[in-house]
């Protein structure tokens, strides 16, 4: 990857900045170098000739020169292959790196223009009175579509940090080169780590890959949130007086509790877990107590302390005597800081078990209410409600348990447990059964130690009737007998069935008085989660996106009716294909009234790691939610435009979910699957501890393939099907009608649903590659199938192209559509190398590279499932 390399992608990406056009320059140029001391000029050269040859049959893609590409590819041995997939891999990965940086540089540009940047707190416009009552939940969950490993991510993060470091005008020249050498060492030990893992990672491994981002972002970033809310609602005051508004952001995990088809995650990983998580968590907030009490040097003939806080430091020094004594020969005048390093070594004490230690947040939070009490009234109102008020916030929103974890177990798996517990022949329940009971007293065994909040939910997927909710209490009260954990069964509805009589199971789980002692517990708040994976996998996107806006309607009335306080939990993927796309697009876009202060969605994979991986993207993905569920809910149940278009949406359903299971559903579409995307070795790479199937990996029945290495494995073969099938279909048969073509147009103006499903399609039209594509689904040898594959695709892109007035795809998105361009080829190259591994002899060895290729290709496309 050279600089005259660099330079190119700086022309072809147009008027982008300087800024982004150095720094790539910079990184592609140190991984040339890079390449070059590891493989010598030779592989360089490789990889050089490789790269012109994809951007020349790009350009012009003849037989001639798809020769050139594939001659190319094949003349490589399997070593010089491997290290050709890794320079390409390392390259898209550092290129991210660089576009991520220019993100971050943009919002402070933006924030620097004197006016509030578009969607942030700042800009809301909305009564400060919406703000009360918000709940919003973003969700961790382990599916298998985070492909970096993490040591590649953990380079990643120090090269980035490296970058910013050299933003800093006010650097010396020695000091430059210093960071440029790190950089150097940095990008060199990233080419030589092993892109793939060397073994599939346990359930606890993932728990503490998401822990790295409570580290690298999440636990520091949440005060900045809270701050600009506290800002936009009265700025004069901001800082000097108590917020007047509750903590509104909550963390869910289901890593270490999702053991829906994943048979690693049992009670002891899940116990495990949150040990890790709570011992994370207590250690982040010593440390913050131990910070903030430097800052608390005021001495007590300026700020006197409150009675309060003088009670308090004597019930320290009960708990902890040596350390109280200690710390007031040292700190004898400065009573406040004394306190607050007392506060930290009971947090200390909490988490080790020793004595001392406080026996719940609330108690830690007595004693920062006493402490900021005693700072106001003393007359330091900023020290009072400054730093202090960031812990605080800390502690109301992590607890001592951090993520709140959620059990998620298929609803098969529970009415088995309960048939056999019920059965008077069953003398000894099955070790299934007997794990499901242990799962439970797990529960209550966490909730003992870390409150309710920390693990309550239990996700039933494939809900089917309120028997299936209505049997997690009974198995709560099976397990633990003489005190039940405090459970809240949430029906997971995915399939269609399910989706168009969901206000008919809500009636019948309402109906029953365990239910309604659940809901009235909570305030009368239902949860509700709506699955788009297995429903988009069922029916193809658009009847699927159909179908869940309208059963969120009917729930919405629903609960309306009967006066429930209704949380719908959103368990979108990372891809198109599975409900994914811009977060704070997809909240406007949903039915007016649905969203009501409350918002719970999944953030997976390679979606949560670039949301959270920098902190300024992640204040900036936060401040996103919080404005599209302050919009979203200050417009309330207002008329839904939906209404204006029922005879169109009804049309494109039927016809759109009829056409996609025709191809589905043909006999040995499965089979052509299998054989044109590498799907197998998708369920051989090891980048999570769960199975990427329910059934045996050789099934041949659809309902078998997990929804994300479904959508995964359609991506890496460039047919990126998931996104698009099916949608042409639906709108050939509105277009077919007088007038078709103007009422969809209407649809997309006057319908902020239909314009995001739009919106999303392009991206993923974009990202579907016919001339790639072809060099898959010839594998499949099925000409009908792939006709049908060829013909939709045309026809959907004809049609995106007509209903949005553009000339091309993303003509709309000029950024991202010459982004795509710019990557189109190098993602070519890796793409041609993984259809000469699947075509040759299956082996480890060209397992292994078909498996490396994997990862380039996600990192090229900036997705996976």
């Amino acid at each position: 990857m050279t600089d005259r390399e660099a330079a190119t992608a700086g022309r072809r990406d147009g008027p982008r900045s300087a800024e982004l056009r150095r720094n790539v320059r910079l990184l592609t140029t140190m991984l040339g170098d890079a390449i070059a001391e590891s493989g010598g000029p030779e592989l360089l050269a490789k990889v050089e000739a490789l790269r012109k040859a994809t951007i020349s049959y790009r350009g012009r893609p003849t037989d001639a020169r798809r020769r050139r590409v594939t001659d190319l590819v094949a003349e490589l041995d399997l070593k010089r292959a491997e290290d050709v997939i890794r320079a390409f891999t390392c390259y898209f990965q550092l290129v991210n790196l660089a576009e991520e940086r220019h993100r971050v540089r943009t919002l402070r540009s933006r924030s620097r223009s004197g006016k509030p940047v578009k969607d942030s707190i700042a800009a809301l416009d909305v009564d400060p009175s919406s703000f009360e009552d918000l709940r919003i939940t973003p969700v961790l969950t382990a599916h298998p579509t985070e492909a970096k490993r993490r040591a590649v991510v953990e380079h990643l993060w120090r090269i980035g940090a490296l970058l910013e470091q050299l933003e800093d005008l006010s650097l010396g020249a020695s000091e430059e080169q210093e960071i440029r050498r790190r950089m150097r060492e940095e990008i060199a030990g990233l080419w030589r780590t092993d892109p793939i893992r060397p073994h599939r990672p346990e359930p606890l491994d993932e728990v503490r890959a998401v822990l790295a981002l409570f580290d690298q972002t999440i636990f520091t970033t949440l005060p900045a949130v809270y701050r600009e809310m506290d800002r936009r609602i009265d700025a004069d005051g901001c800082g000097a007086r108590p917020p007047s508004f509750e903590p509104f952001l909550r963390w869910g995990t289901w890593v270490g509790g999702d053991r829906d088809g994943n048979p690693r995650v049992t009670a002891e990983v899940t116990r495990a877990a949150m040990a890790i998580q709570s011992d994370h968590v207590l250690r982040g907030l010593e440390a913050a107590s131990r910070r903030i009490a430097r800052t608390l040097s005021v001495s007590d003939r300026d700020v006197p302390p409150s009675r309060a806080l003088r009670r308090a430091l004597e019930r320290d020094a009960e708990a902890l005597p040596a350390v109280s004594r200690e710390l007031g020969r040292t700190l004898s005048d400065a009573p406040h800081r004394r306190k607050l390093g007392l506060a930290a070594h009971r947090l200390a004490a909490t988490r080790t078990g020793a004595k001392g230690g406080y026996d719940g947040p609330e108690s830690f939070l007595r004693d920062l209410d006493v402490l900021q009490r005693s700072l106001d009234a003393g007359g330091a109102p900023r020290l009072a409600w400054g730093e202090l008020q960031h812990l605080r916030w800390q502690v109301q929103t992590f607890g001592f348990h951090l993520a709140s974890m959620e059990v998620r177990q298929h609803s098969s798996v529970l009415a088995a447990a309960r048939a056999e517990l019920a059965s008077t022949s069953s003398a000894r329940p099955s070790a299934a059964t007997r794990e499901v009971l242990a799962t439970f007293r797990a529960i209550a065994d966490i909730q003992s130690r870390l409150g309710v909040e920390a693990c309550e939910r239990v996700i039933v997927s494939f809900t089917r009737s309120a028997a299936d909710l209505a049997g997690v209490l009974a198995l709560a009260r099976a397990a633990v007998p003489e005190s039940p954990p405090d459970v809240v069964p949430v029906p997971l509805l995915e399939s269609r069935a399910e989706l168009t009589t969901a206000a008919s199971i809500l009636d019948d789980w309402m109906s029953m008085p365990e239910a309604r002692r659940v809901t009235k517990r909570r305030g009368d708040e239902l949860e509700v989660m709506v699955g788009y994976s297995d429903s988009a996998k069922e029916a193809g996107m658009l009847a699927a996106n159909l179908e869940l806006y309208e059963a969120q309607r009917a729930m919405t009335r629903w609960a309306r009716d009967r006066g429930v306080r209704l949380t719908i939990f959103h368990g979108r993927g990372g891809a198109l294909g599975r409900g994914g796309g811009p977060a704070s697009r997809a909240i406007e876009a949903q039915p007016p009234g649905s969203v009501a202060g409350r918002l719970k969605v999944t953030e997976q994979g390679e979606v949560a790691f670039a949301r959270y991986g920098t902190a300024a993207l992640a204040r900036r993905h936060l401040e996103q939610l919080t404005s599209a569920v302050v919009r979203a809910s200050a417009r309330g149940p207002e008329a839904d435009p939906a209404d204006a278009f029922i005879p169109e949406t009804e049309t494109m359903s039927a016809a759109s979910r009829a056409h996609y299971e025709r191809l589905v559903r043909t006999d040995g579409f499965v089979e052509f699957f299998r054989r044109v995307t590498p799907i197998a070795q998708i369920g051989t790479l090891p980048i999570a501890s769960r199975p990427v199937a329910r059934g045996m990996d050789g099934s041949t029945e659809l309902d078998d393939l997990r929804a994300i290495p479904w959508v995964f494995a359609w991506g890496q073969s460039r047919v990126n099907l998931t996104g698009w099938y099916g949608l042409g279909a639906g709108l050939s048969e509105v277009t077919s009608r007088r007038g078709g073509l103007g009422r969809l147009r209407a649809m997309a103006r006057d319908w902020p649903f239909f314009a995001t499903l739009l919106e999303n399609a392009e991206l993923s039209l974009s990202k579907a590659d016919p001339a790639i594509a072809d060099l898959y689904l010839v594998r499949g040898d099925r000409p009908d199938l792939v006709a049908a594959i060829r013909d939709e695709l045309a026809r959907t892109t004809e049609l995106v192209l007509a209903v949005s007035g553009h000339t091309h795809l993303l003509d709309g998105k000029p950024d991202l559509q010459r982004a795509i361009e710019y990557r189109n080829p190098y993602v070519d190259a890796l793409s041609f190398l993984q259809v000469r591994f699947l075509e040759g002899p299956d082996t480890p060895a060209t397992e292994r590279l078909v498996q490396a290729t994997i990862s380039g290709v996600a990192a090229g496309l900036q997705n996976t499932g």
